[in-house]
């Protein structure tokens, strides 16, 4: 199977099935000299494990990481690091049910279809678990931003109707609730949404948003790798996303230039903008102000309900899917797109070191001449 590296220097490699041994990722291109633990990694990957309320699945997974390469005495070495999550509460048992059935809303089919072959164990490489290494390795990412000044942040801005307004944030309260919504209130009548939804057998999406700061300028390349592409292509890559916009995204559509611009202006030699309608980037370039991106999340496809579908053997029958599984996806996935934003922006600021002669000397002083 091709497809499972992203990135150009600052590279992860992903493995492992959602019901296999474990889960891991190989990093390669980090600097030396980042200081990572695995405590520091942990606290991304808590932030994703299941089991956390009682909108996530009761699947029992410490999702404890292991630091097997690439750091020593409490520093990346330069070398390749690579990190393993151990699976520990499979139930295999559950999809045996559905071997020989295509589930609606997964990747089943198309799977079968591309390989010949299925792992039908929870969605093996399909799973969502797969996302492990995703924030495994977008947490090692953020360890080298937070070296440059950079700060990236997920987190729940709608689930399903109920959306929280930018004039109602308040960013401390992320932490406060389940669904990593900042704002309490709204946060509460989401989950008596998901609530009644999971009495009906039923499931529901949402949208998450991720903001950047302390970008520098210029980081993107202009044409095919402009800064909104990979940004695009990191974040569509994982499951269930079906949607990214920067900045107003859609919305943009239906303004005027003379409103969607960005006006400039100067101040004690440093430029900024008067609004952000741009979402951080110009010609596929950071332009040095608040990077902001959203995800559209579809709902949960195992749902309970009785549905229609066909079997391997080309006939038509029907399906429930047993076993345990979230109602709602976002927030479990909050630091799967921060992990990828993270990666992505780790990426480029190493490539955009080579963009200028002077940015090469100040690494390679000449040699003087004898």
């Amino acid at each position: 199977m091709s497809g499972s590296t992203f990135g150009s220097i600052f590279r992860i490699t992903t493995w492992g099935e959602s019901h296999g041994p474990g889960i891991g990722v190989v990093i390669d291109g980090c600097p030396a000299g980042v200081p990572v633990s695995e405590n520091d990694i942990q606290n991304y990957l808590d932030r994703r494990k299941p089991g956390q309320s009682k909108y996530t699945t009761k699947r029992n997974e410490s999702d404890s990481v292991e630091i097997l390469s690439g750091v020593f005495e409490g520093k990346t070495t330069g070398t390749p690091i690579s990190l393993l999550v151990r699976n520990q509460d499979q139930r295999s048992r559950d999809y045996g049910s559905i071997a020989s059935m295509f589930r609606p809303g997964h990747a089943d089919y198309p799977f079968t279809e591309k390989y010949g072959f299925r792992d039908y164990r929870g969605g093996g490489r399909s799973s969502g678990r797969e996302t492990i290494g995703r924030v495994a390795g977008g947490a090692v990412a953020s360890l080298l931003l937070k070296e440059l000044g950079i700060r990236v942040m997920a987190y729940t801005k709608s689930i399903g109707p109920f959306t929280v307004s930018e004039k109602d944030y308040h960013m401390s309260e992320i932490f406060e609730n389940p669904l990593y919504m900042p704002e309490n209130t709204v946060a509460e009548q989401a989950g008596e949404y998901i609530a009644s939804l999971m009495a009906e057998k039923d499931s529901c999406g949402g949208v998450i948003e991720c903001i950047a700061e302390g970008l520098p300028a210029g980081l993107g390349e202009p044409v095919f790798d402009k800064l909104d592409a990979l940004l695009a292509h990191a974040v569509m890559s994982i499951g269930s996303v079906k949607g990214v916009e920067i900045g107003d995204g859609f919305a943009a559509a239906s303004s005027r230039g003379s409103v969607n611009n960005d006006p400039f202006y100067a101040q004690n030699g440093v430029i900024h903008k008067q609004t952000n309608h741009s979402g951080g980037t110009l010609g596929g370039m950071s332009d040095g102000s608040r990077l902001v991106l959203r995800a559209a999340v579809k709902p949960t496809a195992s749902i309970a309900r009785t549905q229609q579908t066909v079997n391997t053997a080309g006939e038509n029958t029907e399906i429930e899917v047993l076993g345990r599984h979230d109602p709602v996806i976002v927030p479990r996935a909050v630091v799967v797109v921060e992990a990828m934003t993270a990666l992505t922006l780790a990426d480029l600021l190493l490539r955009n070191m080579s963009a200028q002669l002077d940015h090469v000397k100040k690494i390679y002083t000449p040699v003087p001449e004898v």
